[in-house]
């Protein structure tokens, strides 16, 4: 049996712990977040000292680990052991022997991100059984602006649909990139009837909802020179090497989805919205794009993206100006 997120740090901040935390997904952002609240707050200043152990998959073993594990804190209740990028950690399912038989003294959290166990093997089934696995899925792009109005809900921030839309257009489904983007608008907001608008994104974050990555996507689909131009010349205008970085991944996220499109039977208007995990108001563009570019198309798109992210990131092109790149790119996709 999984476990909520909510539920885990609802029992960690009423100190009830389990022995082990076994955190794994897609989905970094809650996988960090319950990692970060475990090494902060189980354990006071005094005791992290002698009781708190933080290894990397890459660099340890599972005996190394089940034998840390096994130690008694020291002048404390608990211990904590933390396994960052245990999907690294070779032969993990021998933790299976601890997991079976564990030190109720010892917190182990076990941070296995961007991949899944075998859920075949008896590890899984084990932790699963025990309420020890908590599983990181990626939210889908079409969820993100109902994630954004909960995430400034929850600190008392009101925003409204076309801003939290409008963010989630230009930052995708990184939920980590769209908290820090978050925070960074909450700190300029003032105390008394704090609100995020579209006016505020714009201006704080240089999006616009006229010039948003979407409607770079759409003028590539309907063959709409004119508009990808004013659009890319837009961003190319801010200067801003970051915001071309964060464009680039919707073409790429757009295309490949573009991919799956092609592969589907059932075309139809709920099927793809299911596939595709997209709003129902892209379906039409999807259909559009599909008549221009077929799969082999797609493929080189796709390749030929990656190749100008790299560049863009400073990749073996560290010289070159993010918004030359961004034309380059587009006028390729284009022609």
């Amino acid at each position: 049996m999984a476990v909520d997120y909510k539920d885990i740090i609802r029992d960690l901040r009423n100190k009830i712990y389990k022995p082990v935390y076994f955190l794994a997904g897609k989905e970094p952002y809650y996988i960090d977040h319950i990692t970060d609240f475990i090494e902060e707050n189980v354990l006071d200043e005094s005791e992290k000292a002698f009781n708190q152990t933080v290894l990397y998959g890459l660099d340890v073993s599972v005996t190394q680990v089940i034998e840390i594990c096994r130690r008694f804190p020291m002048m404390a209740n608990h211990q904590v052991v933390v396994v960052r990028e245990a999907q690294k950690l070779k032969k993990i399912e021998e933790l299976l022997f601890y997991v079976e038989n564990p030190l109720n003294s010892t917190i182990l959290v076990i941070a296995y991100k961007y991949e899944l166990p075998d859920k075949r093997k008896s590890l899984y089934k084990a932790l699963s059984k025990r309420g020890w696995y908590f599983e990181s899925d990626k939210v889908p792009e079409y969820q993100i602006p109902g994630w954004i109005d909960r995430y400034l809900t929850d600190r008392g921030i009101m925003t409204g649909v076309d801003a939290s839309k409008l963010l989630s257009e230009f930052l995708g489904n990184d939920l980590g990139k769209i908290a820090n983007e978050l925070d960074k608008l909450i700190i300029s907001l003032p105390k008394e009837n704090p609100r995020i608008t579209t006016d505020l994104v714009e201006r704080s974050i240089g999006i616009s909802k006229d010039y948003s990555p979407n409607e770079l996507w759409r003028a590539i689909v309907y063959r709409n020179p004119l508009k990808a131009a004013r659009v890319v010349n837009y961003y190319a205008s801010h200067s801003k090497r970051e915001i071309i970085i964060l464009i680039i991944p919707v073409l790429f996220s757009n295309f490949s989805r573009l991919l799956i499109y092609h592969s589907l039977k059932d075309k139809s208007d709920g099927n793809v919205v299911a596939m595709l995990k997209t709003y129902p108001g892209y379906v039409r563009d999807y259909r559009a794009a599909a008549a221009l570019y077929n799969v082999g198309a797609c493929m080189n798109i796709i390749s030929l993206i990656r190749s100008y992210d790299l560049r863009a990131k400073g990749f073996g092109d560290a010289g070159s100006d993010a918004g030359d790149l961004l034309r380059e790119l587009v006028f390729k996709i284009m022609h």
